[in-house]
């Protein structure tokens, strides 16, 4: 991931984990992260785990995948289409198409975003 996307790895956030609390303690160095670089959402299919009593002091929201999605659908969705047809291009083995691509955020559970795809 590092050499696909640049500025993705978060780094120095480690002396926060103590402070926070969240339901699971094994969590903390998520939202630990998400502080150090100012993040303002976690998108995470683990919601109960990231509650917004816990996020909202650092102006932070927990979003589903599907959420997240579909609210970048909402704010670009050539931009997403083109991002769908990257990934089925650099499927080569098998080669992919965009319904590929589609049927895949389906299995992982990005119903509403896949279905809006198709209907726009």
């Amino acid at each position: 991931m590092i050499a696909s996307l640049r500025d993705c790895l978060v780094e120095g956030y480690e002396p926060l984990i103590d402070a926070l609390n969240l339901p699971d303690k094994d969590d903390r160095h998520v939202l630990a992260a998400a502080i150090a670089c100012r993040a303002n959402t976690i998108v995470t299919f683990n919601l109960k785990d990231f509650p917004s009593e816990c996020l909202a002091p650092f102006g932070i929201e927990a979003w589903s995948p599907d959420e997240f999605l579909l609210e970048m659908i909402d704010l670009d969705a050539k931009r997403v289409w083109g991002c769908l047809q990257r990934i089925a291009d650099l499927r080569r083995t098998p080669p992919a198409t965009i319904e590929d691509v589609l049927g895949q955020l389906e299995q992982s559970g990005l119903i509403e975003a896949a279905a809006a795809l198709r209907l726009s």
